[in-house]
């Protein structure tokens, strides 16, 4: 008949295995996280930049409906702050220009207004090695002026 330390040997683990579960997620836990992060950075971008193109894309149609230039950009600087508003961006800093030269042309003629927004995007708090603190994002959409519609002189 055997022993029984030796049938129990056979059975169970080997000997020095221990602690080998705690070194494999030393070694596989941070790189998932960050990809986790990663992908979080890069989700964080895409939204934030087809966020932005709607803004500019309603303060370019806002621009377009009004006669004179100096309302138009009063108009369009307005609806690109309440548009980055109501979607949740918060710039770090951000700008908006606005190209109003279509708004002079002669009726009977197409003319068109331009904005273009920059928005500087955190990605601060997403503690990633190697990424910057902001990332500047730029959209630039434009609108047709009613050839007829009457024109401020």
């Amino acid at each position: 008949m055997r022993p029984f330390h030796r049938v129990t040997r056979r059975l169970g683990r080997a000997r020095g295995d221990e602690g080998s579960v705690a070194i494999e997620a030393a070694i596989v836990i941070p790189p998932l996280i960050m990809f986790v992060c990663l992908a979080l950075a890069g989700g964080r971008l895409v939204t934030s930049g087809a966020k932005i193109d709607a803004a500019a894309e309603d303060a370019a149609r806002e621009a377009s409906i009004h006669r004179t230039a100096a309302s138009a950009q009063t108009a369009a600087q307005a609806a690109a702050a309440e548009s980055l508003n109501d979607q949740g961006i918060d710039c770090a800093s951000s700008s908006v220009a606005i190209d109003t030269s279509g708004l002079s042309v002669p009726v009977g003629q197409v003319g068109t207004v331009t904005v273009t927004i920059t928005c500087a995007v955190s990605l601060a708090d997403l503690l990633l090695p190697g990424v910057p603190g902001s990332r500047d994002l730029t959209s630039t959409a434009t609108s047709v002026v009613d050839a007829y519609r009457a024109r401020a002189s």
